[in-house]
């Protein structure tokens, strides 16, 4: 009789290391350092501008703020000093929507349009390193299991009877051990 195969070490994780959570942000802190280079050090935006200036390229007929930061998942407060930043340095274009400015409707200006089509082609080249270590086949599969792992966070994110976080008050809400 065979041995059963090795389970991996997430499965029943042991140690900070074995952690999925744990794993997946070191990976992304590593990777977020290309990207701050990319973006600070070449194209002198902050990676959130990134984010506001990539998902503005996909809608040419623009965004309102509110939209924008629900699809680029930052807070509104962010979001906007993001946007006022941006507006600064002539990437972004603001069709003041009333008396509300968080209904402003926002369009990549073209200077941003020319920093997006500069930028796109580096980070798609990253993007490609990355995952050069991988055949099409497992990142097709890596990508499946990254939008089952994804929904399935949103679920627990939602059914968590945990109290939120209030980062201001210090953690004072814990029990002791």
């Amino acid at each position: 009789m065979s041995a059963a195969p090795a389970r991996s070490r997430m499965a029943q994780p042991e140690h900070l290391d074995d952690l999925l959570l744990y794993r997946a942000g070191r990976f992304v802190a590593d990777a977020s350092t290309i990207m701050i280079r990319l973006c600070e050090g070449r194209y002198g935006i902050t990676r959130r501008e990134w984010r506001v200036l990539v998902r503005l390229a996909q809608y040419p007929q623009g965004l309102l703020s509110s939209q924008l930061a629900e699809q680029i998942q930052l807070d509104r407060a962010r979001t906007s000093r993001a946007i006022t930043s941006m507006v600064a340095k002539g990437l972004l274009l603001r069709e003041a929507g009333g008396s509300d400015r968080r209904q402003a409707r926002l369009a990549l200006s073209p200077q941003g349009r020319a920093v997006y089509e500069a930028f796109m082609p580096e980070v798609r080249e990253i993007n490609r390193q990355i995952l050069s270590v991988l055949s099409a086949d497992e990142v097709d599969r890596f990508d499946d299991m990254l939008a089952r792992l994804h929904a399935q966070a949103r679920r627990l994110a939602a059914d968590t009877p945990l109290p939120k976080a209030d980062r201001r008050r210090g953690g004072r809400n814990r029990l002791p051990l």
